[in-house]
């Protein structure tokens, strides 16, 4: 069964037609619990702050975005299956994904390394791909939204992203200040290179156990993320020169989730073996007259004594 915990005394029984039947975390725009659909299969149901106290264009606009998250068809996100957001309480549903978090992974059992961190970095890399073109921004990826499933790495709740039309409705940065890009913690417009910079944040993190700008108190990390280069630790090669790109402070100047799924496939392509080389004719016959010549003295070597 999924790491859950129980409901507590204030949580929901029953969203829509949903069941609910444990929570599996908590953060700063909703919880997020464990349900059942009507045939009880697993789901994962996030139910978003505000109740009624939500604007009715924040509806408006949740369910635009919503409806975009459910349009995302990718094989490393979890499906968005279904939202409500007309009563009381406004939830998303979403696919579930049995495994761990790359949170859990690292701090149990340590920093990825090899063929497994870049297939994590491959397949994160194609999900946020295909999140932006839907036309959404993340906004909150991070190794706690990733999780590692039977099929590999998915980026898990985009539901609640913003569409890259929509303009802020809350105050304070949003997102987890570890992974946020600059323009994020300075409340200036988020489009899909703050996602690329929080990728490379958790490819540090996930790569050597720690995130580039450390951590600590919420105001020390973001000071940092603003002000400081990152801390990319003992990190070699290629995945290191694309990642110090990403975490660029300038959002024009990192690449694209695209571009990276380009550079990091070359980068795992198995390299061709050389070609023998082709030894040209003349030195061919230069091989032979020699070996003729070695053979002759051999030879007339041996014939020598019987004649003496």
């Amino acid at each position: 069964m999924p790491d859950d915990t129980p409901l507590g005394p204030d949580d929901p029984r029953r969203l829509g037609t949903y069941t609910l039947i444990g929570r599996l975390g908590e953060g700063g725009q909703g919880v997020v619990y464990l349900g059942r659909d009507r045939d009880g299969d697993l789901v994962t149901v996030k139910l978003l702050r505000g109740g009624w106290a939500a604007s009715q264009r924040a509806r408006t606009r949740f369910m635009k975005e919503a409806a975009a998250a459910r349009l995302v068809a990718a094989p490393h996100t979890a499906r968005v299956l279904d939202a409500e957001v007309t009563g009381d309480r406004p939830y998303i549903v979403s696919e579930f994904v049995e495994g761990p978090s790359l949170q859990h992974v690292v701090e149990d059992r340590g920093p990825l390394t090899g063929t497994q961190l870049r297939k994590v970095a491959l397949r994160t890399a194609a999900a946020l791909a295909a999140i932006h073109r839907a036309e959404i921004v993340h906004r909150d990826f991070k190794p706690g939204n990733v999780l590692l499933g039977p099929d590999g790495a998915k980026v898990i709740d985009f539901g609640v992203a913003r569409t890259l039309d929509s303009t802020p409705v809350t105050t304070g940065p949003v997102g987890t200040p570890a992974y946020m890009a600059p323009e994020q913690i300075e409340e200036e417009p988020v489009g899909p290179s703050a996602d690329v910079f929080a990728w490379g944040s958790t490819m540090v993190f996930v790569a050597t156990g720690r995130p580039p700008f450390g951590s600590g108190s919420g105001p020390a990390v973001m000071r940092r993320v603003t002000e400081r280069a990152p801390d990319l630790g003992d990190l070699k090669g290629p995945l290191r020169e694309l990642i110090e790109r990403c975490l660029d402070k300038n959002p024009a100047a990192r690449p694209t989730a695209p571009q990276l799924v380009r550079a990091l496939r070359t980068d795992t392509k198995p390299k061709p073996k050389p070609k023998p080389k082709k030894i040209p004719a003349y030195r061919w016959r230069m091989m032979v007259a020699l070996a003729v010549v070695i053979a002759l003295g051999f030879v007339l070597g041996l014939l020598m004594p019987a004649h003496g």
